[in-house]
């Protein structure tokens, strides 16, 4: 058959990768009605309920199926791309998780704010996230080379993508003229702001504890890939 390498996984992350979307950008825009309504803390502990579940789904998704359909390209055995995807993969975890900052306000025991940051990681990027994410995508889908990672890679790229958008919507609706202060100093391509003078980087400002425990959680999850491989194996999805 001619599209027999276009299996029915593609399209179901697909599917997945969109209602995680609805859900994590929908959440992210009714933020001030929520939290006007019904609390902040209330508000993150909804939030949190409907997009993680739903984030965990994917994870266990994409390791029952990252092998699935064409098979585009197989490097995993040249010199140097095992090391280079790590290092790659650990770059990306100290872009995706800025939010480890506010570790009290994740869990809601502080009241979570949104908060309008011009300091460490922003001034390389104003979009952390997104360019993890980014990363992250590149240094999967160069190990992998399968479609289903192609298709998954993209959805999440063109997810946050979207937050880039969206995020400084709703950053400019609650901050207004101090959003757009911000917005001129700051870059969505990393380093840009750098480079052109608009910004430098104190290196003062990554010496905090929340970079060690993001260090911590790299060094943790590098010893326990194998093991999760194993354990969503199990679950037949």
């Amino acid at each position: 058959m001619l599209n027999s390498w276009l299996t029915p996984s593609h399209f179901v992350m697909l599917g997945l990768q969109i209602s995680f979307a609805i859900a994590h950008s929908g959440g992210a825009a009714v933020r001030p009605w929520a939290e006007k309504h019904i609390g902040p803390r209330l508000y993150r502990i909804c939030f949190a309920l409907v997009s993680l579940p739903l984030a965990v789904i994917l994870i266990i998704y994409f390791f029952n199926h990252r092998y699935d359909g064409l098979q585009l390209w197989l490097v995993q055995a040249v010199p140097g791309v095992r090391l280079g995807v790590w290092v790659l993969s650990a770059i990306s975890f100290f872009f995706l998780y800025p939010a480890t900052f506010n570790l009290l306000e994740i869990a809601a025991i502080q009241k979570p704010q949104v908060h309008l940051y011009e300091t460490g990681i922003i001034r390389i990027t104003r979009h952390p996230q997104m360019v993890g994410q980014i990363i992250w995508c590149l240094a999967h889908t160069l190990w992998l080379g399968t479609s289903f990672t192609v298709v998954t890679s993209l959805g999440l790229i063109l997810h946050h993508l979207f937050g880039v958008w969206h995020g400084d919507r709703r950053l400019a609706a609650r901050y207004g003229e101090a959003f757009e202060i911000v917005k001129q100093r700051t870059s969505i391509i990393p380093f840009q702001a750098i480079l052109d003078g608009r910004q430098s980087i104190k290196w003062q400002e990554f010496i905090r504890p929340a970079y060690l425990g993001v260090a911590i959680f790299i060094g943790l999850l590098s010893w326990a890939h194998p093991l999760l491989l194993v354990a969503t194996s199990k679950i037949q999805w």
